[in-house]
């Protein structure tokens, strides 16, 4: 239960931080990361997996990804196409998944690995679209 929790945090705090910006770069979505790392404390990252997506919306009202940042699991492609017909043209969104794997010391050899998943949504508080920066 705790570490559900700490995966749902972990995606907000991302999604949050991020939709503070006009622009990002590399240096500072590695800080968002690590953010989103820290909502797993005293637990081990061994399983932390991270997408952070800006997207914008095109006049058909689809999403077009600006940049994507994927570390340790897959692009979350169905999120973004989640969010078609959600906002006009020119306007934007933040979609950051978040998926942890946690393998239990004693239960394991009962039941195995088990996976969390969240998906948080965010709209930029300063701008229309959080642009890629350098």
């Amino acid at each position: 239960i705790v570490l559900s929790q700490k995966t749902i945090t972990a995606s907000q705090v991302a999604a949050d931080l991020v939709s503070r910006n006009r622009t990002v770069d590399s240096a500072s979505v590695e800080d968002i990361i690590q953010g989103a790392q820290l909502a797993y404390e005293p637990y081990a990252l061994n399983g932390f997996g991270i997408d952070i997506v800006s997207v914008t919306f095109d006049s058909f009202k689809n999403p077009v990804v600006l940049w994507r940042r994927t570390e340790s699991m897959s692009p979350n492609n169905d999120a973004v196409s989640s969010v078609a017909g959600l906002a006009d043209e020119g306007e934007g969104m933040i979609i950051v998944s978040v998926q942890y794997t946690y393998t239990p010391d004693f239960a394991k050899y009962f039941m195995g690995d088990i996976d969390f998943k969240e998906v948080a949504y965010s709209r930029g508080r300063r701008s229309a679209t959080v642009e890629w920066e350098g």
